[in-house]
């Protein structure tokens, strides 16, 4: 660590989950950003493309060289479309480089269902089988020893985060889960295209790829951990007018019936010791406007005697629990830092 920091580079630094990095990393007390990369910007200041960003770095974009990169930091977080990060993640790995990949492309675990859902072969399944989850919550030991850390979709976070007590108690019955979840638009990235334009996105609210979203194997397959048997979801995602945030509601029928303070009681007992996860009081349902620009995973949950069903809402920012931020609480435990540092002075957003 140079002058008893931290040294981290952000490949792939000009979408908006790099500029999530670089907003958490830069206020970040025990680390340097000292790399970040960007093919379309190269040659430019960083704060050129994020002006929030002017005054607290003068990093320029430079191409990526996994081998130059690897001369100037430490940990390596990896903001790169899909598939394109399987090289990249390989590489930095080989040059002796702690790796977190914020991609989907080392977090599922089985090579023909990447394939599948991704339509495209996995070139390094040696190394898939060394990725860790990245969810702190469920695998904070694991982590802290990896080398290269899987981060989790923003979606599969709000919704295993969600059903995680319920499953692994048993609580459920495992064929009736639904996950409705509702996301903003950042959600679908920096790069414009016609269905996420202004007059396209503002005043609607649809669903899209019902079934075939490609978080699901994702979610499927760490349900199916915790259950100990495979799990299968109906999920269906939909895209909101609104910038950033994930609203998720999750039904499931309760295998036998309890009240909403004992349901809640099983959260707290589950959470109890949980950074940032925050159960809220009983009759209080999440806003995703409370956790705008913040780590936290807000929970309510009811369960509802009419049906029989639990009802579970979280809430998230997609770009920061959903994706940076959660990537910055992975490097704080692979580092041996304090879990929560950096993350709890970056601030709610007003």
């Amino acid at each position: 660590m140079a002058a008893g920091k931290l040294n981290v580079a952000v490949v792939g630094s000009s979408g908006y989950t790099g500029g999530e990095l670089l907003r958490i990393l830069l206020r970040h007390p025990r680390v340097a950003v000292t790399a970040v990369t960007s093919e379309r910007s190269a040659g430019q200041p960083i704060a050129s493309i994020f002006p929030n960003l002017a005054g607290l770095t003068p990093l320029i974009c430079e191409p990526l060289d996994p081998a130059k990169i690897a001369t100037k930091a430490e940990v390596v977080f990896l903001a790169l479309p899909h598939v394109t990060a399987q090289e990249a993640a390989y590489r930095f790995h080989a040059l002796g480089r702690k790796v977190v990949d914020l991609s989907a492309d080392y977090r599922i675990t089985d090579p023909a269902v990447y394939e599948k859902w991704y339509e495209h072969g996995h070139r390094y399944p040696a190394l898939l089988t060394e990725a860790v989850y990245g969810l702190p919550e469920l695998y904070r030991e694991r982590i802290e020893k990896a080398s290269l850390i899987a981060n989790p979709g923003c979606y599969p976070t709000s919704a295993i985060l969600g059903l995680a007590p319920l499953v692994r108690g048993g609580m459920i019955d495992l064929e009736s889960i639904i996950i409705d979840a509702k996301s903003g638009v950042s959600g679908a990235g920096r790069s414009p295209t016609l269905a996420h334009h202004f007059p396209e996105v503002n005043e609607g609210l649809m669903a899209y790829k019902i079934g075939t979203h490609r978080h699901t194997p994702e979610i499927e397959q760490e349900l199916s951990a915790l259950a100990g048997k495979g799990v299968i979801v109906s999920f269906t995602p939909h895209l909101i007018p609104m910038n950033r945030g994930i609203l998720t509601t999750i039904y499931a029928r309760l295998t036998k019936f309890i009240d909403t303070a004992e349901l809640r009681a099983r959260f707290e007992e589950a959470y109890r010791n949980e950074p940032f996860l925050r159960l809220l009081p009983p009759g209080q349902v999440p806003n995703v406007r409370h956790v705008r620009g913040s780590n936290f995973c807000d929970i309510g949950v009811t369960a509802d005697p009419r049906t029989g069903r639990a009802v579970i809402v979280t809430v998230i920012d997609n770009l920061v629990k959903g994706a940076a931020g959660q990537a910055v609480q992975n490097m704080n435990l692979m580092a041996r830092f304090e879990e929560t540092e950096g993350l709890l002075s970056a601030g709610l957003f007003p």
